[in-house]
């Protein structure tokens, strides 16, 4: 089979098209021949050695997955023919930039048939992040207020339709050129970060989904109710920032985004209602890995960037 590898650390040009054997599929685990790869902001920062997850090279990126089940020995999950999708593994070591995967059945899905293959891979990530920051961590419920900084972005695209499934009031940051992209997904208001201070713009939020770090998650604390929750998907380990977080009487959570079978079948029954839709700006062949990541490390996209074999 084909797999991408890199062999150091770097831009781009490092991701190598490059021969390896198939994995073998053990118990409790299926052989997936990929159809589509979705590709996210976290494996451009590993390629270039950011944030040392993976360890030191040669390593394979990739956790977005979408294909068909070839084997599944010892498992009663699924059968070889199954059209799956799924997020295996994370945060170990997938393999996913490859025609072949090896997965745990307990990681996957059915995919739904109104999902094409590509659409399927875009989801995993961004849908089980908001998800978790908004079921699981958040306890978002009718008539709360949320605000979500990255509204256009892979996670916030997905987080304002499932908030809005959820009842929420939905306020949602992008900039501009994004307005019309975000509203379409349902946000109630939007606020153009590049003209407006978000802070002087929205009160008495209930929960932040954070998406960008840094100042923003910082302001965040101006704009929440007493006893508001932020989650944040970028800054969960910043001990300073939790504390000026709990200071105020506001709760602070961080995201480290798992594998979840109740959280990947609640994102199907939502597509399956057609109450969730995922965006995918652009799709690129197996062999063009090195020009998807150029984009990738642009950063500002809409929606996801997909592989397809």
């Amino acid at each position: 089979m084909r797999v991408i590898t890199q062999q150091t650390l770097g831009g781009p040009e490092v991701l190598t098209v490059v021969d390896a054997p198939e994995p073998r599929a053990i118990p409790t685990e299926v052989l997936v021949r990929v159809r589509a790869i979705g590709l996210n902001p976290l494996e451009a920062r590993l390629r270039a050695g950011e944030f040392p997850l993976l360890g030191p090279p040669p390593f394979v990126l990739g956790w977005d997955i979408s294909g068909v089940v070839e084997q599944a020995p010892g498992t009663w999950r699924f059968r070889p023919g199954d059209e799956v999708f799924g997020m295996p593994l994370f945060p170990h070591a997938a393999n996913a930039y490859a025609e072949v995967v090896s997965a745990p059945a307990l990681h996957l899905a059915r995919k739904p048939a109104s999902l094409s293959h590509v659409e399927a891979a875009a989801l995993p990530v961004v849908g089980l992040t908001a998800w978790q920051g908004l079921v699981d961590l958040g306890g978002v419920g009718e008539g709360d207020r949320v605000l979500i900084h990255g509204g256009g972005g892979g996670v916030g695209h997905i987080a304002i339709q499932l908030a809005k499934a959820l009842g929420a009031h939905v306020i949602a940051t992008a900039s501009g050129s994004k307005r019309g992209f975000v509203e379409g997904f349902g946000a109630d208001e939007v606020i153009d970060y590049t003209a407006v201070d978000f802070t002087e713009a929205v009160r008495d939020v209930d929960l932040v989904l954070d998406t960008i770090g840094g100042d923003t998650v910082e302001r965040s604390i101006q704009v929440l109710r007493p006893g508001g929750h932020l989650v944040t998907a970028v800054a969960e380990d910043d001990k300073d920032l939790i504390a000026r977080y709990e200071a105020a009487g506001l709760r602070f959570s961080g995201i480290a985004v798992d594998p979840d079978p109740v959280g990947l079948r609640g994102l199907v029954e939502l597509v399956e209602q057609d109450r969730l839709r995922v965006h995918v700006q652009e799709t690129f062949p197996f062999d063009r890995v090195a020009d998807a990541h150029r984009l990738l490390d642009t950063g500002h996209l809409r929606g996801k960037l997909v592989l397809t074999l």
